[in-house]
């Protein structure tokens, strides 16, 4: 009898989370708050590009983002 319970009890909360995911994503309506350049994942390129290159002067290499090495030539 407990077993049945369990079972019964597992099914309904398997059934309420698989429930939940039919509200995932963004709707047509909702998409023109998502296309905000606050929500680019560089709101700033201006910013960004001004860090990189400040980056680069006083690192004296190339690169700044993802390439290894420095200005001696080693890497």
């Amino acid at each position: 009898m407990k077993k049945m319970r369990l079972a019964a009890t597992a099914t309904a909360l398997l059934a309420a989370f698989l429930g939940g995911c039919g509200h995932i994503g963004v709707k047509p309506w909702e998409r023109d708050l998502m296309a905000r350049p606050e929500m680019q994942l560089d709101p700033y390129p201006v910013d960004s590009s001004i860090d990189d290159h400040i980056y680069f002067s006083k690192e004296a290499s190339s690169g700044g983002r993802g390439f290894g090495g420095g200005g001696c030539g080693c890497n």
